[in-house]
């Protein structure tokens, strides 16, 4: 089973000629369909496969996610419609994200190809919103109440609790929004939703954060004597992007939270619920690379510099700016070039900024105009996460590769659904 998209799978491409405009996009079906099987093989009599969708939006992408995975996470209301479009049923949809529209709130609520998605609640006011809309079009709206957890442990990439935060409801105010929901009768508490960390490749922290999440869903669930349908555990898998880093042991993870659900499963009331193991990066991010040419080559005080037709307008958090205190580089490869001697080079973008650092200085085979280079674990947090609008350079084409075919999956500009 192939758990990555290879630099010698992309030099075979741009040898054959099949990658003829850059920047691109090259995704890997197989490599997609590779992570969920190898996901559901090691948790499938654990969880339930959920893909967070804005790791990669993509409808291409998303049809298969949609097809392999058991739920699909959306965190906007273009995302849950994105969801419907790839083929996502409602009730294996759920909707989380801080800041909801009225506008939004009411399609939901409405008579409609969105009725039976779970709405993530994320505040008090969200919470009397979508009751009042519920009662409004006679009927019952199912929620899952996100937790923001007093702790989290050292490790994630990127941790979005155990401080002030927009994202979910402080655990000492769950009780009370618990009490606002059952209040409604145009409301059912569902279950409960923790995601507190992204990106992280450390198993006894990623053990230790679902032991903290395991005792919030007893605690909230009454010691279990509350009936769920599901909880939401926030995954937080991460990928080694930078030199020295490790993959995540996840037969580590697995056995260290075996026992924590198996715990949960044996309480009354969450004996029926689904457990929902969500993720993204860990899922889409090695099935895909960013792939460009090198535009212009030069030597400035004693530094060899190659530019790029990609920076951070295609690819924001390969160029570090996506919460990384210090820049990294992400794993690159000359695809043209690979068998010259390896000599040191800084990779820049295009744009007219100073800041515009692709990657380095760092050892590559010896880079020339012309040449093919791939910025590789780009599945995740790639296009749509980037300012391709800044200073109006081409947006870069998105590939779909399925065994020998390759089909162009791009978007001219992302859907902007409002209802």
């Amino acid at each position: 089973m192939t758990l990555a998209l290879t630099s010698e799978r992309l030099a075979a491409l741009a040898a054959s000629g099949r990658l003829p405009f850059t920047p691109a996009y090259v995704y890997d079906a197989a490599v997609l369909r590779g992570r969920v099987a190898a996901l559901r093989g090691l948790f499938g009599d654990l969880f339930r496969i959920s893909y967070a969708i804005k790791s990669n939006p993509n409808p291409a992408v998303l049809r298969i996610m949609a097809a392999e995975a058991d739920h699909l996470d959306a965190s906007s209301w273009a995302e849950v419609i994105r969801a419907l479009e790839a083929g996502g049923a409602p009730r294996a949809i759920t909707w989380s994200g801080p800041g909801k529209r009225l506008a939004e709130l009411r399609a939901l609520a409405a008579p409609g190809r969105a009725r039976g998605v779970a709405l993530v609640a994320e505040g008090l006011d969200e919470i009397a919103d979508i009751a009042r809309l519920s009662a409004e079009h006679g009927v019952v709206q199912d929620v899952l109440i996100r937790i923001n957890p007093d702790h989290v442990p050292r490790g994630f990439g990127a941790s979005m609790s155990g401080k002030p935060s927009q994202f979910g409801i402080d655990e000492a105010a769950v009780p009370e929004a618990v009490a606002h929901v059952d209040a409604q009768p145009a409301l059912r508490l569902a279950g409960f939703h923790v995601y507190t960390g992204s990106n992280c490749l450390s198993a006894d922290t990623i053990v230790e954060n679902f032991a903290n999440m395991a005792r919030l869903f007893r605690e909230l669930s009454r010691d279990g004597t509350r009936v769920l349908d599901k909880l939401i555990f926030g995954a937080g898998f991460g990928l080694p992007y930078h030199a020295g880093q490790a993959d995540l042991d996840v037969a580590a993870v697995r056995a260290g939270i075996a026992p924590l659900v198996a715990g949960l499963r044996a309480l009354p009331g969450l004996a029926g619920a689904a457990f929902v193991l969500e993720l993204g990066r860990w899922l889409s991010g090695p099935a895909g690379a960013l792939v460009t040419e090198v535009l212009a080559v030069k030597d400035s005080r004693g530094q060899r510099i190659a530019v790029c037709d990609a920076g951070f307008n295609n690819h924001l958090a390969a160029c570090g700016m996506m919460g990384s205190v210090f820049r990294k580089d992400y794993p690159i490869a000359n695809l043209t070039g690979a068998a010259r001697q390896p000599e040191e080079v800084r990779l820049t973008g295009p744009l007219c900024t100073s800041i515009d650092a692709l990657a380095g200085p760092l050892p590559l085979p010896r880079v020339a105009r012309g040449d093919r280079l791939a910025v590789m674990l780009s599945g995740a947090y790639g296009l749509t996460a980037s300012p391709t609008r800044f200073i109006s350079h081409p947006d870069p084409v998105e590939l779909m590769l399925d065994g020998d075919s390759l089909r162009d999956v791009s978007e001219t500009a992302m859907n902007h659904v409002l209802p």
